[in-house]
């Protein structure tokens, strides 16, 4: 991972490093100030690579973007973006009439090479997400992906797969192995929702496998205490049938009922370790086993040692 901030520079030095290093350096873009603001000018990135594409996070202080057609033809990028707006809103603006303004938690695709125009609403500044997807690396028409103007995700029931794989990302979930269909998944997730894709080809099916798997994982995370977590349970939460569940997890070599287990053991370990005046029985049943017998029995089988045991050792390895 590559991060840099403006503290690295003197204060009189700031907003025009930022410009030239992180604007056109970095994303081809043309960054603007009035020089009476830019000693308070302030602002962080950090650049990671996940699977073949980039993954950005941007606070700054207010600022005005433009990528122009010179800049383009100075630094072309042929690549889907994805943004995510976090903290505060942002205003996106490129050929007439597609001006629009996007709220926090929000996202927006669009391809590299069109101009737009970019500045935060009111004074937070920026702070946003950007995973930049070589157009290579995409299979679709490439006629198709670079008229991609900058255009909010509005689609309501994508939204959510697209939010749960954007995080996997930026939380590194899993191996680079891992990173691969994540990143070809909300490439594809956002082509369905721009038309490009359609949901029942091949490519769009893909796309929805992967993004249902993430969020019903995150969905068995939120209700883990619950003893009536089940497939039917999280199938409703989704919109899917019980048999399309019990698939998205056969595809990932790992039964709903195993994946549980599996993360309520996790957390009940955890649990012994940082809370050590609980008792055991009620780590048991915040963790979600519906008995203490049931959660003695998973946890020998998992790790060869009864909780107590664990704890011990835990304690006197401290």
């Amino acid at each position: 991972m590559y991060s840099w901030c403006t503290d690295e520079v003197e204060p009189h030095d700031r907003f025009d490093y930022w410009r030239e290093v992180r604007a056109k350096g970095l994303f081809g873009v043309t960054a603007e100030l009035e020089r009476e603001q830019r000693a308070d000018f302030f602002g962080e990135f950090s650049l990671r690579r996940v699977g073949e594409a980039g993954l950005v996070e941007l606070r700054a202080s207010p600022y005005r973007v433009e990528r122009s057609e010179a800049d383009i033809a100075d630094a072309p990028g042929d690549s889907i973006c994805i943004y995510q707006q976090l903290g505060g809103g942002g205003w996106f603006g490129g050929l007439p009439g597609d001006d629009f303004t996007i709220d926090s938690g929000r996202f927006a695709t669009s391809h590299t090479d069109l101009p737009y125009r970019t500045a935060p609403l009111g004074n937070a500044g920026f702070h946003l997400r950007i995973l930049k997807i070589p157009a290579a690396h995409v299979p679709a028409l490439a006629r198709q992906l670079r008229g991609l103007t900058a255009k909010t995700f509005t689609d309501g029931s994508l939204a959510p797969l697209l939010n749960s794989c954007f995080t996997d990302l930026v939380e590194g979930t899993g191996t680079e192995d891992h990173a691969v269909p994540q990143v070809q998944a909300l490439a594809q997730l956002a082509l369905i929702e721009r038309g490009v894709v359609n949901r029942a080809s091949r490519r769009g099916q893909f796309a929805l496998r992967i993004g249902r798997l993430s969020l019903a994982r995150r969905l068995i995370a939120r209700h883990l205490a619950n003893p009536e977590l089940s497939p039917a349970m999280v199938a409703g939460m989704l919109g899917v049938s019980v048999r399309h569940m019990h698939m998205l997890f056969e595809m990932a070599d790992r039964s709903f009922s195993h994946t549980v287990t599996e993360a309520r053991l996790k957390h009940s370990r955890r649990l012994l370790v940082e809370a050590p005046e609980r008792l055991i029985a009620d780590i048991a049943f915040a963790s979600g086993f519906e008995s203490l017998a049931t959660f003695y029995r998973a946890f020998n089988s998992a790790f060869g040692m009864a909780p107590g045991d664990f704890r011990n050792q835990g304690t006197v390895s401290a």
